[in-house]
């Protein structure tokens, strides 16, 4: 036993003690040294843990309840075709594998069509990739770790850029030259705030000015396009404008040339009529029957200086007239 400031003594006290016999030891205990105790001990409490004693949890042992047993997943459709497939090579599953697939098919061209010009079908896109998966298909392992939608789509990508590539009349070569072309006449345009000269895009590529013209002589025939393609904005509806409505016909008349040379004429009948009769003669065998002066002087009897002074006469009358015409 210790003895503790004051006199009083300190009981020891058991670990075998219950709370019921603990409880009213320690509140004497508090009463007794509550002016002489040291500040830990004056604020203890019966019940909770001396200052500096981290109370510990106790330990409860809990039965565990047993885990429900995990659901398998039903095979689907889907998967009892690959395995019916990958087992016995059934053309039946292969079928349905193939009638599945075909939205990836769709989707995959879709995106390639975006970058393709207006010319290409969607259709013939889907249909050249069909061949794709069709040989993914034909070649995809099941026990491998990598999903058949990812395995298909470079399939089918690789099969559609080979067919265009298979039906395109122009070299990769060209192609590959058009595209640095546009590539710098775009940078030089986006630098420049202008269309950028030849020289300027020559030096770009850092080619000979003689060597871009023979690129662009060679470019002159990649961009073809259908004279019955719908314009941009039109419809598919008949009457609809197409590129051929935009091209000009060198053997048709103009139509406002040829109004404007009708009124011309009807304008120059009237001058004329309001000639006299020897200006109105002389006009017309100079004009009209492509007569020399000389002839005319002989038909009218008079020297070819004569006929020289009445033809520049009408000529003046008509110029008048005719301007008069104009500004009414």
């Amino acid at each position: 036993m210790t003895t503790l400031p004051g006199g009083a003594p300190s009981p020891r006290l058991s670990t075998s003690t219950t709370r019921t016999e603990t409880e009213p030891t320690m509140t004497a205990l508090h009463e007794a040294l509550a002016g002489e105790a040291p500040a830990a001990l004056r604020e203890y409490r019966p019940g909770t843990a001396p200052a500096g004693v981290i109370p510990q949890q106790r330990s409860v042992a809990v039965e565990e309840a047993p885990a429900a047993p995990t659901a398998v997943p039903a095979p689907t459709p889907v998967d009892d075709a690959w395995s019916r497939f990958t087992a016995s090579r059934c053309a039946k599953a292969r079928e349905v594998l193939i009638l599945h697939y075909v939205p990836l098919v769709t989707a995959v061209a879709g995106r390639i069509g975006m970058r393709l010009p207006s010319t290409v079908e969607h259709a013939d896109l889907v249909s050249y990739g069909m061949f794709g998966l069709i040989d993914a298909i034909e070649k995809y392992c099941t026990d491998r770790a990598v999903k058949f939608e990812s395995y298909a789509s470079s399939r089918i990508r690789g099969a559609i850029i080979d067919e265009l590539r298979a039906m395109d009349w122009v070299p990769r070569s060209v192609r590959t030259k058009a595209r640095a072309v546009d590539r710098a006449y775009g940078e030089l345009e986006a630098t420049l705030h202008r269309a950028p000269t030849e020289a300027e895009v020559a030096q770009r590529l850092e080619l000979p000015v003689s060597e871009l013209r023979a690129v662009y002589s060679q470019l002159a025939s990649v961009n073809i396009a259908a004279l019955d393609e719908m314009l941009a904005g039109s419809d598919d509806r008949p009457g609809a404008a197409t590129l051929a409505d935009t091209l000009g016909d060198r053997r048709a008349d103009d139509p406002a040339g040829s109004v404007e040379a009708q009124e011309t004429k009807y304008l120059l009948s009237r001058a004329i009529e309001c000639l006299g009769e020897r200006e109105r003669l002389v006009v017309v065998l100079y004009y009209y029957e492509s007569m020399t002066l000389a002839e005319i002087g002989r038909v009218l009897g008079v020297t070819e200086s004569r006929i020289s002074q009445i033809h520049t006469a009408a000529m003046g009358r008509l110029r008048t007239r005719l301007r008069d015409a104009e500004h009414a």
